[in-house]
């Protein structure tokens, strides 16, 4: 779904309300104005009903109320500006400027994927500041549709660009001479993304974002887009993820060789141009094989496990380390080697409510990280339970030192079962990756400094 399709300017409004009720209420009563079926007051009753199970504000002044009904169309999108802020459950610090109301039809398979990809959008303060300070609904029109294609890129100084066009060229020269499939370009080297007017190589170039297309036109320059939301600050790892999240959606294959190019991110500057073979990179995991994710794991659950284990590994909690275990797939048999240490937190909920991919639920994640045991989520997304302990043994496979339980735990399971196991290192920040037993670092350790 192309985020594009569902604003339009008919829909964008200036709130007059400060209470979430009357700001919706308003919101609901302008796309009844379009959609005459739309029946309001159940609609407004089932967006009030999740405000009281869970907070729909994402932070930075922004608010993404969010509902399934019968609506008879897939999606029905209305944004409200606030001066004065809306009032999150009564409290003066979580003001929303921007209030974002989704409506979804209770048939639409891909409503958290949709509900994910508003959530980046406004997830970049840049862009909310922007949006919050248009001076009419036709500027943030424009500015939020900029926002989706990521045009928001700073003109570079002349000696800069001259240096990225030498990179450019050098890189198609090398992907060319060494026969490879494609080169991988790290646009998070530039600030706001890279300019895709820029790129010109002939060859077929995937680029590699935090932030996402949504298909916009802005990227046509590229044959792919691949987002990986959170990026370790070393360059290896940023190549190793990037590889990995575009094997599992299938945009490279393990035999593919790739030219990958990059820099500093943030530098505006390309200065590194490298070739990596796929099935070299990755052989010590697969031990054989070539199915990296078992069959009942979804391609954007995967990637959503390893962005929400790589923040924890970078930022930690609360300043604190965190180590954690995320067990995914092939749940029905990992259930036979786990029993809980605590109440499962999460029995009880709809599937919906508790599923990885709902953006709402990064924060659920994050905060039950600090108990003892492991995440087990099923392929589909849906976090079954946490606080589990992981009762497998693997006899096969020596550890290196310095790893501990956690680690032990993740290795015996995916060997005992067909699931993947996401480790996050409380000592180092590391995350590691293990499939069939086998181990794959996906972070480099964190680099500790003496005072």
């Amino acid at each position: 779904m192309r985020l594009e399709k569902l604003i339009a300017r008919s829909r964008i409004l200036e709130l007059q309300s400060t209470d979430m009720r009357g700001a919706l209420a308003e919101m609901l009563a302008v796309c009844a104005q379009r959609f005459e079926d739309l029946k309001t007051e159940p609609l407004l009753r089932g967006l009030m009903a999740r405000e009281a199970t869970m907070t729909t504000y994402l932070g930075h002044g922004v608010s993404l109320p969010h509902v399934r009904a019968r609506l008879g169309r897939r999606y029905i999108l209305a944004i409200g500006r606030s001066k004065d802020g809306v009032l999150n459950d009564g409290s003066e610090e979580e003001r929303s400027k921007l209030v974002l109301m989704l409506l979804a039809d209770e048939k639409s398979r891909d409503y958290l994927q949709v509900l994910a990809a508003i959530a980046r959008l406004v997830k970049d303060p840049e862009l909310v500041a922007s949006l919050i300070s248009a001076e009419t609904g036709e500027q943030l029109y424009e500015r939020l549709m900029a926002g989706l294609g990521g045009m928001q890129v700073r003109r570079l100084p002349k000696k800069q660009n001259r240096m990225n066009r030498l990179m450019m060229r050098e890189a198609e020269r090398v992907a060319k001479g060494a026969d490879c499939d494609a080169i991988l370009v790290m646009g998070d080297t530039f600030v706001g993304g890279i300019d895709a007017s820029m790129w010109t190589a002939k060859i077929k170039s995937i680029l590699v974002t935090s932030t996402g297309s949504d298909g916009n036109s802005v990227f046509d320059s590229f044959a792919e887009v691949v987002q990986v939301r959170s990026f370790s600050p070393q360059r290896l790892a940023q190549v190793r993820s990037a590889i990995l999240v575009s094997l599992t959606r299938g945009i490279v294959t393990f035999t593919d060789r790739l030219c990958c190019i990059g820099g500093v991110q943030g530098s505006n500057q390309f200065d590194t141009v490298g070739v990596v073979e796929v099935e070299r990179e990755f052989q010590t995991l697969l031990t054989g094989q070539n199915d990296l994710l078992p069959d009942d794991v979804k391609p954007e659950v995967f990637e959503r496990v390893i962005a929400v284990a790589s923040e924890l590994g970078i930022e930690g909690r609360e300043g604190k380390p965190v180590g954690c275990l995320f067990v995914v797939g092939g749940t029905s048999q990992v259930e036979k080697f786990i029993k809980p240490l605590v109440l499962n937190p999460f029995y009880g909920y709809k599937d919906e409510d508790r599923n990885i991919l709902n953006p709402f639920m990064d924060e659920t994640v994050k905060e039950f990280s600090t108990i003892d045991g492991a995440f087990v989520i099923r392929g589909d997304g849906t976090v079954v339970s946490a606080g589990s302990l992981i009762q497998a043994t693997d006899r096969e496979h020596l550890l290196p030192s310095g790893l501990g339980s956690r680690h032990a735990a993740a290795a015996a399971i995916s060997l005992a079962t067909q699931c993947i196991a996401v480790v996050v290192s409380a000592s180092t920040g590391q995350v590691t990756l293990f499939r069939r037993g086998v181990m794959l670092p996906l972070t480099e350790k964190k680099v500790v400094h003496d005072s």
